[in-house]
């Protein structure tokens, strides 16, 4: 999958949520997935910078997406309610989610960890995902195929000191993916994680403020994985963690 190529109208007529789509992994999931035809429903914190991707996508002559100003660390079951309304009353069903919001909080020894910092990384790395997921259920039964996509992390694997809350969301967020996929089956939906890896973010920034960025994987770098979870050629991939990045 990591040299997948997909056809040009490989997500046509697919309607895909992705959080985080302001910046970032994000961002350009939510191009990419433009690019191959799919109406991309862009979801995030920062208006001002979902409205940019917006016209980068409008202005490439690809299929006009939607917008969702949305901080997960806040939102309510009734936001997620509302959300799920307006999506089937504007496109009657959804094909794909990419749960790509995440926050890193700060590194150090877990004896030291801020309790309100721990809770905001739970509330947006593990419930707020666990909330849209549920929510969304229903549209994602309506489509043909259905993809959700979780996003993961190598200290969610195997323990790293000095990672604390971080590293315990992201086991929680394999655990969460490896369950739903036990329950969904055979049915048309379909539930996976992607660990990017090490890429060149404002995440991996913050978390490695001395590493030399040049050195890392860009995200226009990790497409064809993400690619290949949404479109009809992973139908059968279920409840795998997979790296976009080969070892």
């Amino acid at each position: 999958m990591h040299y997948y190529k997909a056809p040009a109208n490989a997500l046509q007529n697919k309607t895909i949520l992705i959080t985080g789509a302001g910046d970032g992994i994000g961002r350009v999931a939510a191009l990419t997935y433009a690019e191959y035809g799919a109406t991309v429903i862009l979801l995030g914190k920062t208006t001002q910078k979902l409205e940019c991707v917006y016209d980068e996508i409008v202005n490439a002559g690809y299929p006009q997406p939607a917008i969702v100003p949305l901080d997960m660390r806040g939102a309510t079951k009734q936001n997620y309610r509302d959300l799920a309304a307006t999506i089937e009353q504007q496109f009657g069903k959804l094909d794909g989610l990419l749960n790509n919001a995440s926050i890193l909080g700060s590194l150090g020894p877990l004896e030291h960890f801020c309790v309100s910092t721990f809770e905001n990384i739970m509330k947006v790395n593990v419930t707020a995902q666990a909330m849209i997921t549920k929510y969304l259920f229903p549209l994602l039964r309506k489509a043909p195929h259905a993809s959700v996509v979780f996003t993961s992390s190598g200290v969610g694997r195997k323990g790293r000191e000095f990672w604390g809350p971080y590293a315990i969301s992201k086991f929680a967020t394999e655990g969460m993916m490896q369950t739903w996929a036990q329950e969904v089956g055979k049915t048309n939906i379909r539930i996976n994680c992607i660990n990017p890896g090490a890429t060149r973010t404002s995440m991996r920034a913050s978390a490695f403020p001395g590493e030399d960025k040049d050195s890392l994987k860009t995200p226009e770098q990790l497409m064809s994985a993400y690619l290949y979870l949404m479109s009809d050629d992973s139908q059968k991939v279920n409840g795998q963690s997979i790296d976009a990045q080969p070892k």
